[in-house]
């Protein structure tokens, strides 16, 4: 018995003597104390908690190198290697933890539409339920501010920027074509369904350097990756109808749609007054499809859309005694596949692929001309997460343009004008969090084009601080290069590219429901196409001796919580531009770019009604157009733009719809320009006439109905 005391005792002792004590004291990178941290050896189950002073302390048995972790919610885990006996008396600063939610987010220049993006300023039930827009996703975006309101044209104009300067991207990949061909004065729409898309980011300036060949900005369109269930839309509509259907099998899913649109029976009803007359009213047939095979780490996707249109219009002309007649038959086919894979050590490999065939078949008076454009873009992109501090993007992409114009005079003359471009681009980009109130997106992109053999580099910086848990401050600065336009390079190939330079500041403000975003910029044009001629010819002169400069204040409020069952979102634009370009004789604010412009869009659900109702009001300022009867340049301005429309859907059941919208209800008597005579009267004094729209106003009625598993699910989103 006492041979075995002396071996219990002998034993506490040498364990008491093996015990070493870890010790020390955690804070965060300020050396404010950390409260409640854990701390412990890994792969053991000694440790303990920081007290109200940072402090913790713990004893242990384990020998020899071990890991010591110390983690606390909101901070990264931190790692201390060592013997234990060197493991005390340790000073732990812990790193805050990147939150993607509540964190700064870079959004200079942007503006995202989509359901999960936490900078959404819209989402995609809003693009299409905008009054006035019709289901066309850019007469919504021109709700945004940095927009313009461009009567006749319906394309895109942003801040200062003529409409070619704004690209269009499908899954990252370049849409050569991405609206509708028309005839002059008459507005043009996109050619894409809403419904197949599951976000749109709409940038006015100060884009990823993934993205070139744009001046003012870019509109980037994705698909919906899954759909939730099968179905079936059918529209019946005033001006046509359309068909559409979703199918899935398992991890794969096809999606398309199709549409006829005619508006011989529209004219019939409520025929144009406003100088034109039709031999045969606008008719289109288009269809898109999109197929998608889902994988644990992979997706891919295949897009398709083609439409076929035609019309036969006469347009008054102050030149001529007898009216214009402008034919147009257009075909566009477009293909666009993209493939994503995941790997296991956070590197993601996208690749993807483009392609486009447009004609167009045009007749004025008997001249004929026969213009055809195939485009297509081939693309690599790879990400890797380092952290969740830094993130680096690169890629390489080819672009091929072929294009080629045929005129046709009635006397036999012929004349041919083609160009062929390859152009190679390369980018590199990189998101640096330093902590959750501060990020720095920096980038570079490099292209060199064949046809005018140049080779540019831009660069592209965006910072953001997060100024409060609900308020940002960004700036941004990218430098840009565009080719010059087809009607350009089809008669001259030994220009610059166009150039210029973006500078942002942007303040938004994010709270339950409320969005405001206050954003000023600077645009520097420089290397501008220039011609001597009216329109651009095979005689013309041309240089890059144009420049010039666009600065202004976008303002953006949204507000969808303070009443109940409304929401409405305003927009304001101040606009301060002049450029000289094309044959501008001297420096001046261009037709399309008026001083303010304001938006405001309501949207009220009317429960005793199952009705959804809308309003929007757009206004421009004057637009300035120039009077040959003055000596002075693009002096005088129209009369100020108004439109106010209006929509109603009402639910007949669950998932039918009656759907009814107006354009320009009140009738508002709108100027888009004045043409003159190229010579003068007898007195010496050029004759005008007044441009106008074709009608004041646009009438709609459709009848939606889906046909769902559901037994729910309903068009409402596509209206």
């Amino acid at each position: 018995m006492k041979n075995f005391l002396t071996i219990l005792f002998l034993s506490i002792i040498w364990v008491s003597s093996a015990q070493t004590t870890i010790s020390g004291t955690v804070t965060d990178q300020s050396n404010n104390p950390i409260v409640g941290a854990n701390v412990y050896l890994e792969g053991t189950y000694d440790g303990a908690s920081t007290i109200e002073d940072g402090k913790f302390s713990f004893e242990t048995t384990e020998t020899d190198t071990q890991t010591l972790v110390i983690s606390m919610l909101s901070y990264e885990p931190h790692y201390e290697v060592g013997d234990v006996t060197y493991l005390k008396n340790l000073n732990v600063q812990l790193v805050e933890a990147i939150n993607q939610l509540t964190g700064v987010t870079l959004s200079a220049g942007t503006f995202e539409a989509g359901d999960n993006s936490k900078v959404s300023v819209l989402k995609p039930l809003d693009i299409v339920t905008t009054a006035g827009a019709a289901g066309d996703f850019v007469a919504a975006l021109q709700t945004l501010p940095g927009t313009a309101a461009v009567n006749e044209d319906g394309r895109l104009f942003v801040r200062g920027g003529a409409a070619g300067e704004t690209q269009v991207f499908i899954d990252g990949l370049r849409v050569f074509q991405p609206f509708n061909a028309t005839a002059n004065n008459i507005p043009t729409r996109g050619r894409f369904s809403p419904f197949l898309f599951k976000g749109i980011t709409f940038s006015t300036g100060g884009y990823s350097a993934e993205y070139g060949q744009a001046l003012s900005s870019v509109l980037l369109l994705n698909t919906t990756d899954t759909p939730d269930q099968e179905k079936t839309d059918i529209q019946v509509m005033s001006v046509g109808g359309g068909l559409g259907h979703t199918e899935i099998w398992g991890d794969q899913s096809l999606s398309i749609n199709t549409q006829y649109i005619n508006l011989s029976p529209y004219e019939a009803l409520i025929p144009s007054t406003q100088g034109i007359s039709w031999n045969s009213p606008y008719e289109s047939i288009s269809g898109e499809a999109v197929f998608r095979n889902k994988a644990d780490k992979s997706m891919f996707k295949l897009y398709t859309g083609f439409n076929h249109a035609e019309l036969d219009i006469n347009q008054e002309d102050i030149n001529f005694e007898d009216f214009v007649r402008f034919q147009l038959t257009n075909n566009n086919l477009y293909f666009n596949s993209s493939y994503k894979y995941f790997f296991d050590n956070d590197w993601t490999v996208t690749s993807g692929a483009s392609i486009s065939w447009d004609s167009n078949d045009i007749g004025i008076f008997e001249n004929k001309i026969d213009a055809k454009e195939t485009g297509s873009h081939l693309k690599l992109k790879v990400k890797k997460g380092f952290s969740s501090r830094f993130n680096l993007y690169f890629g390489a992409e080819l672009f091929n343009v072929d294009y080629e114009e045929i005129f046709e005079a009635p006397d036999g003359f012929q004349s041919e004008s083609a160009y062929n471009d390859q152009l190679f681009g390369a980018f590199v980009e990189s998101d640096v969090f330093f902590s959750n109130k501060f990020a720095m997106k920096l980038g570079a992109r490099v292209e060199n084009t064949s046809v005018i053999d140049k080779f540019t580099i831009s660069p592209r910086v965006s910072l953001a601080y997060q100024s409060s848990e609900k308020g940002q401050f960004s700036l941004a600065y990218g430098g840009f290069y565009q080719n010059p336009l087809t009607e350009v390079l089809r008669y001259d190939q030994t220009l610059d590219s166009e150039k210029t330079s973006h500078y942002i500041f942007n303040y938004q403000y994010l709270d339950n429901g409320k969005t405001f975003r206050a954003e000023a910029y600077y645009k520097d044009y420089d290397n501008l196409v220039k011609f001597d001629t009216e329109l651009p010819q095979f005689d013309s002169q041309f240089n890059n001796l144009g420049g010039g400069y666009a600065t202004g204040l976008d303002i953006f409020w949204r507000d969808n919580k303070s009443i109940e069952n409304l929401d409405y979102w305003i927009s304001y634009s101040y606009l301060d531009t002049e450029r000289d370009y094309r044959n501008f004789r001297e420096q001046a604010t261009p037709n399309f770019a008026p001083k303010n412009s304001l938006s405001i869009v309501t949207k009220y659900w009317v429960d005793k009604l199952r009705s959804q109702v809308g309003l929007s009001y757009n206004y421009g300022s004057g637009r300035p157009y120039d009077n040959p009867n003055t000596s002075d340049f693009l002096a005088e301005k129209t009369k100020s733009f108004n439109n106010l429309s209006f929509n109603w859907a009402y639910l007949i059941d669950q998932q039918k719809i009656l759907y009814f919208s107006v354009n320009n209800v009140l009738g508002f008597n709108n100027i888009n320009n004045y043409q003159y005579a190229n010579t003068p009267n007898v007195d010496g004094i050029f004759d005008r006439q007044t441009v106008r729209p074709s009608a004041d106003s646009f009438f709609f009625v459709g009848f939606f109905w889906t046909i769902s598993t559901d037994n729910k699910s309903n068009q409402l989103d596509n209206l």
